[in-house]
């Protein structure tokens, strides 16, 4: 066991310092490539801030593994609106936006509960098409309302530019290759991670989808952690809002048909159909009505919310 751990830490280490490249050099590409800010901001970034548990569930449903599939999608959705959004909370209150409210935090919340629908006979093809269906829909409502209006192309704006960085020229190959180079490391960590995921859990005798809520899920949502809490003290409390919602939209839509579509399937753990999925809702609606609250969430309710994440973790083991 000592060596699968030893592959689980060093698969997660690459999975996320290279899903970091390849979003920057994706986003940097496009913007050369003279596509809008909107998006890069609404679409490519998206993507890519969810690629570790895209590539990640996808090798795992690819090989047979549904439950570690399913059990990172539900562990990264409730680590993000606990643990992520908690710590965040503790560095800086977070203010919510009435236009946040009323658009993202709805179809973030309504895509997980879509997902924990579609999760209970299985994966299917038709649930992953279905589900793409859903997230393209969803990304072509939120361009359009963007490009409606300015202050909304405005914020995506400001979030493409974290990713641009200083420079105003970004040579195409510098970032084909920095785009490629991540998206391989990428595809490598999750490899490594899953690999090593595996033998844990046979060598303990753990439930593979309790590891994938749980130590797979954690790992891919180290990458929205570590932004979150860089943002938190810059004071940027929308750009984590955003890419929370934005994370758990994609987990549930894209990374559920990814998932889908790379090896459909029962799910053979019935409590990530049943209480892991009741409580993946649950932590979503208690998130959406602590936005509701005075349009902010200050620390002690992040503290709860992180307290609620220590609790939860057990509980998935049931």
């Amino acid at each position: 066991m000592p060596i699968a751990a030893l592959v689980v830490v060093a698969g997660l280490f690459v999975l996320t310092k290279t899903a970091d490249q390849f979003v920057i050099g994706a986003a940097r590409l496009a913007y050369t490539l003279k596509i809008s800010p909107i998006v890069i901001g609404a679409v490519i970034i998206g993507f890519g801030t969810s690629a570790p548990e895209m590539v990640v569930s996808a090798i795992s449903a690819g090989q047979g593994e549904i439950d570690v599939a399913v059990g990172n999608i539900i562990g990264s959705n409730v680590a993000n609106l606990t643990l992520v959004m908690g710590v965040a909370a503790l560095v800086l209150p977070l203010s919510i936006k009435g236009a946040t409210l009323r658009r993202e935090a709805p179809l973030s919340t309504g895509a997980v509960v879509v997902f924990a629908f579609l999760i209970q006979d299985g994966l299917t093809t038709k649930e992953a098409v279905f589900s793409a269906i859903l997230l393209v829909g969803i990304l072509a409502f939120i361009l359009y309302e963007a490009a409606r209006s300015g202050g909304d192309e405005d914020d995506l704006a400001s979030e493409v530019d974290e990713y641009l960085g200083e420079d105003v020229e970004h040579p195409v190959g510098v970032e084909t290759t920095r785009t490629i180079v991540g998206l391989v490391g990428v595809v490598a960590g999750a490899y490594a991670t899953v690999w090593g995921a595996l033998e844990i859990a046979d060598e303990l005798g753990l439930a593979k989808g309790f590891v994938g809520l749980t130590l797979v899920a954690l790992g891919t949502s180290l990458p929205e952690l570590v932004t979150s809490v860089a943002a938190a003290r810059k004071g940027e409390d929308d750009l984590i809002i955003g890419n929370l919602l934005g994370s758990n939209l994609f987990n549930s839509l894209g990374v559920g048909a990814a998932a889908g579509f790379a090896g459909p399937g029962p799910i053979t753990d019935t409590n990530l159909t049943g209480l892991a999925s009741f409580l993946m809702v649950g932590v979503a609606i208690a998130a959406f009505a602590f936005m509701i609250t005075g349009h902010r969430i200050v620390r002690w309710e992040g503290l709860l919310l992180i307290i609620a994440y220590v609790v939860t973790v057990p509980l998935l083991a049931a």
